[in-house]
């Protein structure tokens, strides 16, 4: 692809209605994807099998889309399907030789993305593999996450800064007396750009900085809450459960080993920009050629965090357009019922639920408010009470 054609790129933006229909169809797959992927998370199911059909459906249903325009359009998996159990944090997509089960009592991450013509939707959500409603420290992580991903729906909009964001939901998590968890960033997105410049934290601290941005019309972010009942420091065990990576494209260096040259030439191929699961590559000479890609920066690994064990962990991710008429948010899925142990009273959080998500323009878009399985414009107790209900 060349710089001319990138620069041209860079200029569809929400303002074309193609783009909004195309970011709009991804979200439906995606959506549609996360709803299959639960279906198939039953006690005994092997993970590996179950990211697998996450991504078969996304390449099917993608694969299925824009045949027969003239110009190639690139379209399907944005992100691999992954399913962190318990206090593993994020992304666990394990390789095709992984025999690890599903557990009943498991606390389930799941977190995938889909793109049509490099235009993402990106979805994270969180289940109890359980009959009835989730109780105790679990139901507050997961109420937690998810009051969190309402306060930031409502403040990201323009005019807004990124900051803003970043202290309400720390103050969210610790009403519930649990934590944001450090080093996860929620990023602008923009064609076949999945991390954009524009960022929010997720915590604050003289480690991590980022630069003061101010949220604008038009723009897409992936809005991405983790939350802990832990200390929100999560740790690398083990490097070897590592398997996504995504192509560092402004990065050379000529690789030395055969195994190593032949992976990077497949990777290129077959994943030039967004991020992959390993399990899509030769497992044994992948293992060998990985290693020296990532050693000399060729590849972005996306390392598997831990909390400490009996910590619990929730994750709630969804992608926002921010449209003229408000904040469209295209991903998302309904919880199950929870019962947490807190109850939110502080008015500044009850204010900020309170705010509307669309605005009242002239034209504006059609309110979404009483419809199973949306929460565009719920305050917190609907967005608390929803149960599952097999909808996206």
């Amino acid at each position: 692809m060349s710089d001319d054609e990138r620069g041209e790129e860079k200029e569809l933006d929400l303002s074309s209605p193609e783009v909004v229909t195309k970011y709009k169809s991804a979200a439906e797959i995606v959506n549609k994807a996360l709803q299959l992927v639960l279906s198939e998370c039953k006690p005994n199911t092997k993970i590996v099998d179950i990211c697998e059909k996450g991504d078969s459906y996304i390449r099917e249903q993608t694969g299925s889309m824009y045949k027969n325009v003239k110009k190639k359009i690139e379209r399907g998996v944005a992100f691999p399907t992954c399913l962190s159990v318990n206090n593993t944090v994020c992304h666990y997509s394990p390789l095709a030789s992984d025999e690890t089960v599903l557990k009943e009592g498991d606390i389930l991450k799941i977190d995938m993305g889909c793109h049509i013509d490099g235009f993402i939707a990106v979805v994270g959500h969180t289940h109890v593999l359980q009959q009835g409603p989730v109780t105790g420290r679990a139901a507050d992580v997961i109420a937690a996450a998810n009051t969190a991903a309402e306060v930031a729906l409502r403040l990201v909009r323009p005019g807004k800064k990124n900051q803003d964001v970043t202290e309400a939901i720390q103050k969210v998590a610790a009403a519930y007396d649990c934590k944001i968890v450090e080093g996860v960033l929620s990023h602008q997105m923009k064609q076949f750009v999945i991390d954009g410049n524009k960022v929010v934290l997720s915590v604050s601290n003289p480690d991590t900085r980022v630069d003061d941005a101010e949220f604008e019309e038009n723009e897409v972010y992936a809005i991405d809450i983790v939350t802990t009942t832990g200390d929100a420091k999560p740790k690398l065990l083990d490097e070897k459960q590592t398997t996504i990576y995504k192509r560092a494209v402004d990065k050379n260096y000529h690789l030395k080993m055969k195994a190593s040259r032949f992976i990077f030439s497949e990777i290129s191929q077959k994943f030039p920009i967004m991020p992959f699961s390993a399990r899509a590559l030769e497992e044994k000479r992948a293992r060998l050629g990985l290693v020296e890609c990532v050693n000399h920066e060729l590849l972005q690994p996306y390392p598997v965090l831990h909390e400490k064990p009996g910590d619990f962990v929730a994750h709630i991710k969804f992608t926002v357009l921010l449209m003229p008429n408000g904040s469209d948010r295209i991903t998302s899925h309904s919880l199950q019922e929870l019962q947490p142990t807190k109850t939110v009273d502080d008015p500044e959080i009850k204010a900020w639920l309170a705010l509307a998500v669309k605005s009242k323009k002239k034209g504006g878009g059609k309110k979404k408010k009483g419809k199973k399985g949306e929460k565009g414009e719920g305050d917190e107790a609907v967005a608390m009470e929803e149960t599952t209900n097999g909808e996206s």
